[in-house]
């Protein structure tokens, strides 16, 4: 509505220079969404080689470039223009569209910027200024071999509140920069793809660089090193299984055939192998990095199957017909539509069961050659087998009754095996007698569903059908009645009802009195609730989290030392007043809390000094966190030689380790440091291992259960409490208090 404030406004055409800068805003949103456009540009161009170049991690510069085949002189004008590119005609291209760009947005977006291109026709490049609206404004000869270099300063500036953000929060977005190129560098073989930044007037430091391979392998390797690489397992893909397909509903005669090409690789179901979060999967379709939230899940489900503390690294490509996939969803084209997207995740899943399954899960069997007098004798095996299966996944299959006799094959069928040893498959082999088993069947022995599906994998003879008794078919096609279908008569007999008028008092005064009255004792019962309930939870194992919610809400620190102190329960709980509330405290609880909390802030860790520096094999992004964040790496006694003019991933050498009587430290932990501080840089953190001997040193030395305290020392803990960061729990997750009772609540009653 054209109306503010009760004045009235003619509704009005947005200038071109205003509608230039909101559309701008909703394209480049972020530094990752800048550069992936700038790096997804050279790519199109057909360049081997792209590098990019920071300045403060992209707050004062971004510069993109390459030796693509530059911009021909009669598209200088349209370079930046809104919706001009090169890439598409019309609407129509969209359904085979191969580049990474195609809508003519980013250049746009990005104004203003400076670009040098040299095309592969010309003999000299050329200099070309843009202005805010994509206008070109100077045009000069400038020096440069074949390629494009775009360099965009100051982003966001025209945007002041998107700006000042920018620069509050740059760490992150430069983390999430480097994130989204790592998918690039993965997915981009045959192309040598380099990141570097320079802080202030320090050396440019390489944060990310790879060979120009043509295997994505050695991609991986190039940026997370060759530890990463020892983890991994190539994907290979195979059909969907009967049961996955009828888990997806789908019907396996109408599934188009060979529509969906999966290559890749993912971490190995090992524990220690995988990832403590999901900051290494990369997926693509079609060569393109995207986000398949559905896809996702499904790995990490999949994958918690058989490792369920970690994460799997993760670089999967799905090939697929481009005229089934549409990537025109969203300004970052990370979210992408597919055609059969189910089949998609029938066969993802069956794929990555069978991968893990089979280094695991697998049990082999020696058989003799079976012969077909002895047929009965085996089959009679195979069901004793699969009912010791059943009982080791009796949480899976209930267990039902075996008084039924087992089905009996004819003499003259084929033998099960003709090999003399075969392998099962302990998953497979219990999703599909589930499959086979309903628990309302009652009736029906598990034993015969496991010789009845046997003999199902072999035809019959139609001498074999004649001889299944006429009643033994009818005894298994048949329900029991339930007794009630024997009363349905007497149940719907009809029933003759009188029908009377009765007239009733009504007053619509005395109503209203009513409904008032009613209202006001709800809003009475709500004050009481207000004044008195403030602490509802029960002390149960089961509303622990509630309770701790309630504490947080109602007691701030510094009320901890204006608590009264009642006396000692049971040599092992402080029992304390504060207004009309009564509180109990674990007196144990609640000193190992203090004490972890001091350790945790005031320890300095001592290394021990290692006799041959050990190299850790850090990618590039992780050696620039590591050195941002040095001193918190000594505080947990870490120390590094650092050899600033070392190639990636050679800068850090280990020269100690924190050492602690039996507790000893290494690599790992620092990695664990390293992801901590990538999503908190700058705050001093523990590695998990140094929490647990933390918390395991504040155990031994915090007042025990059963020791008698003092109202002096009971109110020494109390004002200890009101000195830590989190008093609700000790390190262990045990509750450090709980609220008893009111005493007005209690004097009502």
């Amino acid at each position: 509505f054209p109306q503010s404030s009760g004045v009235n406004r003619a509704i009005k055409a947005i200038d071109k220079h205003s509608v230039h800068q909101i559309c701008s805003g909703q394209v480049v949103l972020t530094l990752s969404t800048a550069v992936k456009e700038l790096v997804e540009n050279s790519i199109d161009a057909g360049a081997t080689n792209v590098d990019v170049r920071l300045k403060e991690c992209g707050t004062e510069l971004v510069e993109v470039s390459d030796n693509g085949k530059g911009v021909e002189e009669a598209n200088f004008e349209g370079l930046t223009l809104k919706h001009h590119t090169s890439k598409l005609k019309d609407f129509s291209d969209l359904i085979r569209v191969e580049t990474f760009g195609f809508r003519g947005e980013a250049l746009s977006s990005l104004c203003a910027l400076s670009v040098v291109t040299c095309h592969e026709s010309s003999q000299v490049g050329t200099k070309l200024v843009f202005d805010h609206k994509g206008h070109l404004v100077q045009q000069s000869p400038h020096p440069r071999q074949q390629g494009t270099t775009v360099s965009l300063q100051q982003l966001f500036y025209t945007l002041p509140v998107r700006h000042k953000e920018f620069q509050r929060n740059i760490k992150k977005e430069y983390a999430k920069m480097i994130h989204v190129l790592q998918s690039y560098c993965v997915v981009s073989t045959g192309v040598r793809i380099t990141c570097s930044n320079q802080n202030g007037q320090g050396k440019r430091s390489t944060v990310l660089s790879t060979s120009g391979s043509q295997s994505m392998r050695d991609n991986i390797g190039a940026i997370f090193g060759p530890k990463q690489l020892q983890s991994l397992l190539p994907f290979q893909q195979v059909s969907p299984a009967e049961h996955v397909i009828e888990e997806y509903g789908l019907k396996d005669a109408d599934l188009p055939q060979e529509l969906f090409y999966m290559t890749g690789f993912v971490s190995r179901g090992d524990h220690g192998v995988g990832r403590s979060a999901t900051d290494r999967q990369f997926f693509f379709i079609n060569n393109r990095p995207c986000d398949p939230l559905k896809v996702t899940k499904l790995v990490n489900e999949v994958y918690h199957m058989y490792n369920r503390h970690q994460y799997p690294f993760v670089a999967l490509n799905i090939a697929v017909a481009y005229e089934c996939v549409d990537v025109n969803v969203t300004p970052d084209k990370r979210q992408i539509f597919l055609q059969e997207e189910k089949l998609l995740l029938a066969i993802l899943k069956t794929s990555l069961i069978n991968m893990y399954e089979d280094g695991v899960n697998k049990i082999s069997l020696n058989y003799t050659p079976i012969h077909r007098t002895s047929k009965h004798r085996h089959l009679a095996c195979i069901s004793v087998y699969k009912m010791f299966m059943l009982k080791s996944a009796s949480e899976i299959c209930p267990a039902v009754p075996s008084n039924e006799n087992v089905p009996e094959p004819a003499e003259d069928m084929e033998p099960v095996s003709r090999s003399s040893k075969s392998s099962l498959n302990l998953a497979g082999l219990k999703a599909a007698f589930s499959s086979h088993h309903s628990s309302n069947s009652g009736n029906k022995s598990s034993v015969a569903k496991v010789a009845n599906s046997e003999e199902q994998t072999e035809p019959r003879t139609p001498n074999e059908d004649r001889a299944v008794s006429p009643d033994a078919k009818r005894a298994r096609t048949e329900k029991p009645r339930c007794p009630a279908e024997h009363m349905s008569n007497t149940v719907d007999a009809p029933v003759c009802l009188q029908k009377r008028t009765v007239l009733l008092q009504f007053s619509l005064q005395e109503l209203a009195g009513k409904v008032k009255r009613l209202q006001d004792l709800q809003k009475q019962r709500a004050d009481d609730d207000l004044r008195y309930r403030r602490f509802r939870a029960k002390i149960n194992p089961g509303e622990n989290q509630s309770a701790e919610e309630e504490l947080k809400k109602e007691i701030s620190k510094d009320m901890f030392k204006e608590m009264e102190i009642i006396g000692q329960f049971n040599l092992g709980f402080i029992i304390t007043k504060l207004n009309c509330d009564i509180f109990m405290i674990d007196q144990h609880a609640s000193d190992e809390k203090y004490n972890f909390e001091m350790l945790q802030q005031h320890t300095v860790l001592q290394g021990q000094k290692l006799i041959i520096p050990q190299k850790l094999h850090l990618t590039a992004v992780s050696e620039n966190v590591l050195l941002e964040n040095i001193e918190i790496f000594r505080k947990n006694g870490f120390e590094f030689l650092v050899n600033e003019d070392a190639q990636v991933m050679e800068r850090v050498k280990l020269v100690s380790l924190p050492t602690s009587k039996n507790w000893t430290f290494g690599p790992a932990d620092i990695e664990e440091l390293i992801f901590m501080l990538s999503d908190s840089p700058g705050v001093m953190c523990r590695p998990s291992r140094v929490r647990q001997m933390f918390a395991s040193r504040a155990c031994r030395k915090s007042v025990m259960i059963g020791t008698a305290l003092s109202v002096g020392e009971m109110k020494k803990l109390l004002i200890h409490m009101g000195e830590i960061n989190h008093p609700w729990n000790c390190p262990h997750g045990r509750p450090t208090m709980r609220h008893l009772a009111n005493l007005d609540i209690i004097s009502q009653d």
